[in-house]
């Protein structure tokens, strides 16, 4: 039985699954030859259904809901059939449409249907794409683009940027691809088999002579919310993308904590705030935004304020350093003072303890006295006031 309705949203979403191993169809009643076929796994696929002049019906894959939404299946459905009217073969029409999709729709396509949705940093996404990909690939079509194409892009970035910057540029060409064959925009990805570069381990952070240069310059920063976003980054350690989005009511001024309830690695992190960090956000407090880091964009909070940062380096006359080694620098000094690299994978909210072993060659000298003092803390916390309760033990002068 062919079932025919004006395909929407949210009918297409309360359709029942067929029998297991069976599929069912669906007929739209507003763009002619427009199906919907439903596998017994939940996959939702549009699809053109036309006969050609004189040959038999053929069957076009537009792309899976929700996404591709139900007007691109329509207007996709409309192109096709206009050019099947004229006697061509679909699926030399449908080669020919993809031909001239340019990579600028494309990475729009992903950007709004799969990285703003599903990731944290599609702001990094669209700043990598805009620094590196928009002036040489934007204006390609699709068909222009192939595996020569993107790895001699890479190793232009390689040579310009570094070799880290050139393997991001790379993931993310790849990701568009990868997203564009699954939503059924595009048959095969050019970054695929392309060698990366190897990568050295970042190990900087701000050292002790340059130190008091840097908090000099940053109290000469006439941005207050730049000036107050970089501390609040140094003090905690924290991803620039959580410290951007940081809001009022995530804050705990009693417990001294901020809580964090989705993170890079998909988990929520409690960040201890130390007094520093209490007395900067208390003298920020305000019942004017919900975001700490209040900014004009769409998002409502601040983006990277790399003009402020670049400001404050050539006032402090520090090179090399890039906002994300604030992070690796709270680490570096936990280290320094002592504190274990497992202590440092907890505050910096590290997956892999293996990532926190960079800090293990800064210096192993603290480390005695950070066992002496998470001694005292055990017993402290374990309502002894006195290690001689336990045990006797004499303590060295």
């Amino acid at each position: 039985m062919v079932k025919k309705f004006n395909f929407t949203k949210a009918e297409i979403d309360a359709l029942p699954l067929p029998q297991k191993g069976k599929r069912d169809t669906y007929h739209d009643t507003k763009v002619s030859g427009l199906h919907l076929r439903i596998s017994s796994t939940g996959i939702k696929t549009f699809s053109v259904f036309k006969r050609i002049k004189g040959g038999n019906p053929e069957r076009i894959t537009l792309g899976r809901h929700p996404d591709m939404t139900i007007d691109q299946a329509r207007r996709k459905t409309m192109e096709i059939n206009l050019i099947i009217a004229e006697g061509k073969n679909p699926a030399e029409a449908k080669r020919k449409l993809k031909s001239e999709f340019l990579f600028c729709d494309l990475f729009t396509e992903y950007i709004e249907r799969h990285s703003k949705p599903k990731k944290k940093t599609w702001a990094d996404d669209l700043d990598n794409y805009k620094k590196h990909v928009e002036k040489q690939l934007s204006k390609k079509k699709l068909s222009e683009i192939n595996r020569a194409t993107v790895s001699l892009l890479h190793s232009n970035i390689t040579t310009k940027s570094g070799p880290i910057a050139a393997n991001r540029i790379l993931a993310l060409i790849s990701s568009v691809f990868g997203w564009a064959i699954s939503a059924g925009l595009w048959e095969n990805n050019p970054a695929i088999g392309i060698r990366r570069n190897k990568e050295k381990s970042r190990d900087r952070f701000i050292q002790s002579d340059e130190l008091p240069r840097f908090f000099q310059a940053l109290s000469e920063e006439p941005n207050g919310t730049v000036r107050d976003y970089i501390l609040i980054s140094l003090l905690t350690g924290a991803r620039r993308s959580n410290v951007c989005s940081m809001k009022w009511q995530d804050i705990n001024f009693e417990r001294a904590e901020w809580r964090i309830e989705a993170t890079k690695n998909d988990t929520p992190q409690t960040v201890t705030l130390s007094p520093e960090a209490v007395e900067v956000l208390q003298n920020r407090k305000s019942d004017d935004s919900e975001f700490v880091f209040p900014g004009t964009g769409k998002s409502g909070h601040l983006q990277e304020p790399r003009k402020g940062w670049e400001r404050i380096l050539n006032r402090a006359g520090i090179k090399d350093l890039r906002l994300h080694d604030l992070r690796r620098t709270l680490g570096s000094w936990q280290a320094k003072t002592g504190a274990s690299l497992a202590i440092i994978g907890k505050s910096l909210n590290h997956k892999n303890q293996n990532t926190t072993a960079i800090y293990a060659r800064l210096d192993l000298d603290p480390v005695r006295d950070s066992v002496n003092t998470a001694t005292s803390a055990m017993l402290a916390a374990g309502g002894l006031s006195n290690p001689s309760e336990i045990v006797q033990f004499k303590k060295k002068k």
